[in-house]
């Protein structure tokens, strides 16, 4: 119950912050020994008047509203009250106590040394004082014996509570450390995050973008020839237009900050191949698609990673291979690893850049994540081709 009250006390918030300031904590310690110290005005118990009994217990009990904030000076002004004490032969009074107060607190507190210093100056006093007011030999071991064991007790409880207070301290700077880290860490994964949507958001955008900016030119080309053809392209323009904004949607529903991002449909991969490849040859590219080997079950990033891959590099197509180009995919499964060329017999080398793509950039790093390489160039004949190689070792044959 008692440990319950002083945990309360220490940790409540913040009704008693007014009252845990030093001194009022050491006078709230220091009141059941001022109210004992009284009660020797009640008789004549001890040989001394009540003026100087009174002068006596202040001076002995008055330096404790400061034990904490002071702790040697509080601790030497008590001792050398004792010391005139025993000087002009008052006798011990209850206020005397106050010196193993004194003691616990130099002992509790950061420096071992001043708390050995503190022991040894207060066993000192115990023979000092026991030589004084103690008579015969006999009583006078006694006296000894029952003051250094008192002084050896308070001593190991200010030690015992100068560990325990380190260790809570080591505790809460661990605590808040972590915390730290962890913070750390948790602003480390929004910019992963953030990073990941931004090259998702590249690629989605500047796919469909291209595919709606091709169909668009070949509709103003043959409307007026042929409105057939142009409006095939202005449905393909619609459809393009809706997958977009889907997708878009889909991804950046991870960033609401309520928490609730929807439901949303899952990530492409290499079931979505073909399709790509469909919406491909819609916009006018001729286009093949082939796959060689044993599929094998991949896990969702790498099969995301192959899609993105196919789809900036037939959206480079489109944009850079010029109207007469031709392209070809090639999936392949290896023993460990998956491999996907896409070529195309366009510009190449010719082809001209804005410098603004980041698309090679994007590969490279989603392929890096998977300890893969990716090559990407003109070719030799003409043409340009991209060639992605993602190790799939912990995989499994399916």
């Amino acid at each position: 119950m008692v440990s319950r009250v002083w945990a309360w006390f220490r940790g409540a918030r913040p009704v008693v912050d007014a009252l845990r300031s030093r001194p009022l904590v050491d006078v709230f310690l220091a009141l059941p020994l001022s109210l004992y110290a009284l009660t020797g005005l009640l008789g004549d118990t001890y040989d001394v008047s009540r003026p100087m009994y009174l002068v006596w217990n202040a001076g002995l009990l008055a330096p404790l509203v400061l034990r904490r904030t002071y702790p040697r000076a509080v601790f030497a002004l008590i001792c050398l009250v004792c010391f005139a004490q025993v000087v002009v032969n008052v006798p011990i009074l209850p206020s005397n106590m106050s010196v193993l107060m004194g003691l616990y607190t130099v002992a509790a507190g950061p420096s071992i040394r001043w708390g050995v210093a503190a022991a040894l100056v207060t066993v000192g006093g115990v023979f000092l004082g026991t030589a004084r007011y103690v008579g015969g030999w006999g009583d006078q071991k006694y006296g000894l014996l029952l003051g250094s064991v008192f002084v050896a007790g308070v001593w190991l409880l200010g030690l015992h509570m100068r560990t325990r207070r380190a260790y809570l301290r080591s505790v809460e700077e661990r605590a808040a450390r972590l915390e730290r880290e962890r913070d750390a860490e948790l602003q480390i994964a929004k910019a992963g995050e953030r990073a990941r949507i931004a090259r998702e958001l590249h690629d989605v955008v500047a796919h469909n973008v291209s595919v709606i900016v091709v169909q668009a030119d070949g509709a103003s080309f043959a409307i007026d020839s042929d409105t057939g053809r142009a409006r095939q392209a202005l449905e393909t323009i619609s459809s393009t237009g809706r997958t977009a904004l889907a997708e878009m949607r889909r991804m950046l529903g991870v960033l609401r900050e309520d928490g609730d991002a929807g439901s949303y449909t899952p990530q492409p991969g290499v079931a979505q191949l073909a399709e790509l490849v469909e919406q491909i040859r819609g916009s006018g590219l001729p286009l093949e698609f082939a796959v060689e080997g044993v599929p094998l079950e991949l896990s969702e990033g790498r099969q995301l990673t192959v899609f993105r891959i196919a789809q900036e590099a037939l959206t480079n197509t489109l944009k850079h291979g010029g109207p007469r180009a031709a392209a070809r995919v090639l999936l392949h499964y290896g023993d460990d690893a998956i491999e996907i060329r896409i070529t195309d017999d366009g510009r190449g080398a010719a082809a001209r850049s804005d410098g603004r793509g980041h698309g090679l950039v994007g590969m490279r790093e989603r392929v890096a994540v998977y300890g893969g390489e990716v090559r990407a160039g003109p070719r030799a004949g003409g043409g340009f081709e991209v060639v992605a190689r993602i190790p799939v070792r912990e995989e499994v044959r399916r």
